[in-house]
């Protein structure tokens, strides 16, 4: 990361500028906070190498862009970076290489005479004097001898709408009105410490009048704020009406300051829809004119459509037909286009074994007995290659995949950008296919069941409690219900990861899931568990070796006994979400099925071990066939 002076002041992952500080969100440093600046100030002059080729994952970004109204991006961009910058930190290729960032908050503090005033006021010196420890970045204040250490003042005013702002400390400690000295007074901070939530004391200098930061917490103290300016700071911008909406307090880092909008998709080999779209990319200005499957026939006998005899022409009629409905249809939100990147990966992970490549190689694994009465499929996935990007953020109210309009999303950049930001990560996983019959019967049985329709009725009631007020259209509590194949999956899904993370030494926060349940058209029978770390934990080996008949059945057996016990039961084996209750899980807690939110595609919501097991000794309502039930 680079400072505004050019100068580098820390390191982050490709990986956390995805999920955890990106564009936009602050990022603590040893001893200053930065904040992440838009993509109009990102460079990547000299540097080569940085594409993402991944053309499903390009197009879902457009796709989904395209309900805020966003133009089409070219490209999938990796965080700047050029070889040699850590080895020559004075050389041409540390120059100004990185994530541009901007110190934020902008108001410091001394840490020994608690002077508070902004980093352009002169009181502050920064230093930044070893290039090869750029973590050692600081500012200090020159009050006394040794130069103590300025640190920043972390109080904050966000907005529902995404502004994020300084706190306007000198209006503050004098209710609003300017000093009676001078124009600039020089304000001091004391933090008194204590129990009872923030007492820190603003003073200012020049006039004596004092101020505590709590009179601006809570319910009342919003009343003392003033309104939002409608400030993008990563961005550089203002709102030029100022914002409708009220401002919070808020310390920064907190951990509801930033919120990433991402999308994923794994690569997948020839044949299985990742050359289709990207044809499809390559080419759709002549494309997007056939009408019908007749005239692809034809342009492929042409000499400049001679690529077309690569492809299977249905195939290539039917990604048209459905590109020019997307393109003409109402904006589909993330979540959908999400769940669109899973139906060429279920075919590809369900389907014919592919020809194995660097991102994508599978191997069958025979089903032992009695397992082969749950699973009709085991595969190990021994190499993929999975790309993430990052398409926006928001703040206060996280994005929800039950309740997208909660959230207002907040743009990357100012004007018209042709790409996203983006990484990679390479790892390897466990794809696993209940049978169909199976979950055919089981869903048919439960789907009117009184546990399932508690489940869908909670469902409703956290949709509806959670609506935006400024949502005005037709609101559907219903839509968006993933239904009970969902649940048994997803519930499988979170067994088996506790499992292996329990006996085979995987942290949970290393392992991720994609749920393959489909729709009522559509059902799907699959889960892919697979490493999602960019480190080398995820590609030794070791998850794919747990396929492996012998370890396999060891794990699911255990994953099946382990969930008819919980330390919390019998509280946790009776619950089951009934009004006025908004949950979305039933018999589910944190010591049985809950894992890190980072492994979780939702959140740990949709889960219930009574499906899978008989809790109260009911095995009509469990999905395993009694020849597994411990």
């Amino acid at each position: 990361m680079t400072t505004w002076s050019n100068r580098r002041v820390g390191a982050v992952r490709p990986s956390h500028l995805m999920f955890t500080a990106g564009v936009g969100s602050l990022v603590d440093l040893p001893n200053f906070s930065v904040l992440v600046r838009g993509l109009d100030a990102w460079s990547y002059s000299g540097i080569t190498g940085y594409d993402i080729d991944e053309p499903r994952l390009r197009a879902a970004v457009n796709r989904s862009l395209q309900r805020y109204g966003r133009g089409q991006i070219e490209q999938l961009r990796a965080a700047p970076w050029l070889e040699g910058a850590d080895t020559d930190p004075r050389g041409w290729a540390a120059q100004g290489v990185g994530v541009p960032v901007a110190p934020f908050p902008q108001w410091l503090r001394c840490t020994a005479c608690n002077v508070l005033a902004a980093v352009d006021s002169g009181e502050f010196a920064f230093l930044n004097a070893n290039p090869r420890t750029p973590h050692e970045a600081k500012f200090v204040h020159d009050c006394k001898r040794g130069k103590p250490l300025a640190v920043a003042a972390r109080f904050t005013l966000v907005c529902t709408a995404g502004h994020l702002d300084e706190f306007p400390y000198t209006p503050f400690v004098h209710h609003g009105q300017a000093c009676g000295k001078i124009p600039r007074p020089k304000l001091r901070m004391k933090d008194h410490g204590g129990n009872q939530a923030a007492n820190v004391t603003i003073e200012c200098v020049a006039c004596g009048a004092k101020r505590n930061i709590r009179e601006a917490m809570g319910e009342r103290g919003r009343r003392h704020l003033p309104r939002c300016r409608g400030r993008h700071p990563h961005l550089g911008t203002y709102e030029p009406n100022g914002c409708d909406r009220g401002s919070v307090l808020m310390v920064a880092g907190a951990s509801n300051q930033w919120f990433p909008l991402t999308l994923s998709a794994l690569a997948l080999p020839k044949g299985q829809g990742g050359d289709i779209d990207k044809l499809l990319d390559d080419h759709w200005p002549e494309l997007e004119k056939v009408e019908d499957r007749s005239e692809l026939a034809f342009m492929a006998r042409l000499p400049q459509f001679g690529f077309l005899k690569e492809f299977d022409a249905d195939a290539v009629f039917t990604a048209i037909t459905a590109r020019k409905q997307g393109l003409d249809g109402p904006a589909p939100s993330a979540p959908d286009v999400q769940a669109d990147l899973f139906r060429p990966e279920w075919d590809a992970l369900s389907g014919p074994v592919p020809v194995p490549s660097d991102d994508f190689a599978l191997r069958p694994v025979s089903v032992p007995a009695p397992l082969d009465d749950l699973f009709s499929d085991v595969r190990q996935v021994e190499r993929l290659r999975e790309a993430r990007a990052l398409i926006g953020f928001t703040r206060l109210d996280a994005p929800d995949p039950e309740s997208p309009e909660i959230a207002t999303r907040v743009d990357l950049s100012r004007g018209t950008q042709n790409w996203v930001p983006a990484s990679e990560v390479r790892g390897e996983g466990i794809f696993l296919r209940v049978r169909d019959d199976l979950m055919a019967e089981w869903v048919a049985r439960m789907e009117k069941s009184p546990q399932m329709e508690a489940h869908r009725e909670a469902y409703g009631r956290f949709r509806t409690n959670r609506k935006s007020d400024r949502k005005t259209s037709d609101f559907d509590p219903f839509h968006g219900w993933p239904g009970a194949r969902y649940i048994a999956l997803h519930t499988l899904s979170h067994l088996l990861i506790r499992t292996i993370a329990l006996e085979c030494g995987y942290s949970s926060a290393s392992l991720a899931e994609r749920i393959y349940a489909g729709d009522e058209q559509n059902p799907r029978t699959g889960i892919l568990i697979y490493t999602a770390v960019p480190d080398s934990e995820g590609t030794l080996g070791g998850l794919v070796s747990l396929a492996e008949e012998r370890e396999f059945g060891r794990i699911v057996h255990r994953a099946l006994a382990d969930a008819g016990h919980c330390s919390a039961d019998p509280l946790c084996s009776e619950r089951l979400p009934h009004d006025p209750g908004d949950y979305l899980h039933g018999a589910a807690c944190h010591v049985c099925l809950f894992v890190s939110e980072t492994t979780c595609e939702r959140a740990n919501r949709f889960l219930d071990r009574r499906f899978l097991v008989p809790l109260s000794g009911d095995k009509e309502q469990v999905l395993t066939p009694v020849g597994l039930l411990p």
